[in-house]
């Protein structure tokens, strides 16, 4: 992204917080380029082999009204959770792969219904609590309120069923704090699925509680089943090819 020195000046500290989670920051004076703000990358790191989700906990809390002023210049996707700015960077063949798989399962199945499943990046905005928004772009979602689409086209409803793809470096943030903002924010179905492990845990949540935990895994089970729609099943065969 860029932004003039002055911008830089003043908000300084929330725009390391983006450059520690991986985006560049190009600062001009008076049109023009005069510096450049970056992580540094350690001997070790090498960005091309490892699908990474840059965490910058250090500081302040990023609130969702700067969040949205910082990642409208943004050339990478973003997450924030609990005031805490994730990076979403390219993910891996065998996660892309097994979204691919959903979404076309769950395309099919919903054609002609009144929900929609959807693929990311598309922004998901819940309110935690009244000082806490957060905004995350689950790896599949359905959605059935489509009258929560605003304006801008952008969706401020609460989808019926999100779906994780799990990498290496997403486990803690997918298993434990989507989890918990999910079930905290009305979504009825949370899928986990552990391309690593062959395994998919469908979690029902009612009423902000863990209502049901359903496991399914390669070669106990042939497919993973919806508890909230009764019929759309996924293939473990296909899913995990």
């Amino acid at each position: 992204m860029r932004v003039s020195s002055t911008d830089m000046q003043n908000k300084f500290g929330k725009y390391l917080k983006f450059a520690e989670a991986g985006e560049e920051i190009i600062v001009t004076k008076n049109g023009r380029d005069v510096a450049k703000l970056t992580a540094f990358a350690g001997e070790d790191d090498d960005p091309f082999l490892k699908e990474e989700a840059a965490r910058y906990e250090s500081g302040d809390w990023v609130t969702y009204e700067e969040f949205l002023e910082l990642t409208e210049m943004a050339e990478q996707h973003f997450e924030l959770i609990d005031g805490v700015v994730y990076n979403l960077a390219s993910p891996s063949y065998k996660h892309q792969q097994a979204v691919n798989e959903l979404h076309g399962t769950f395309y099919l199945w919903f054609k002609g219904k009144p929900c929609t499943p959807l693929t990311s990046p598309f922004d998901i905005t819940l309110m935690k609590s009244k000082m806490n928004t957060c905004v995350v772009q689950p790896d599949l979602v359905v959605i059935c309120d489509k009258d929560q689409i605003n304006e801008r086209g952008k969706y401020m409803g609460t989808p019926e069923l999100a779906v994780e793809v799990l990498s290496p470096s997403t486990r803690s943030k997918d298993l434990i704090r989507k989890l918990e903002l999910y079930r905290k924010c009305g979504v009825k179905e949370y899928w986990i699925v552990d391309p690593m492990k062959e395994q998919v845990t469908v979690f029902t949540l009612t009423d902000g509680e863990i209502a049901d935990v359903t496991y399914y895994s390669k070669p106990g089970n042939q497919y993973a089943e919806s508890q909230l729609y009764e019929g759309l099943r996924v293939s473990l065969q296909d899913l995990f090819a």
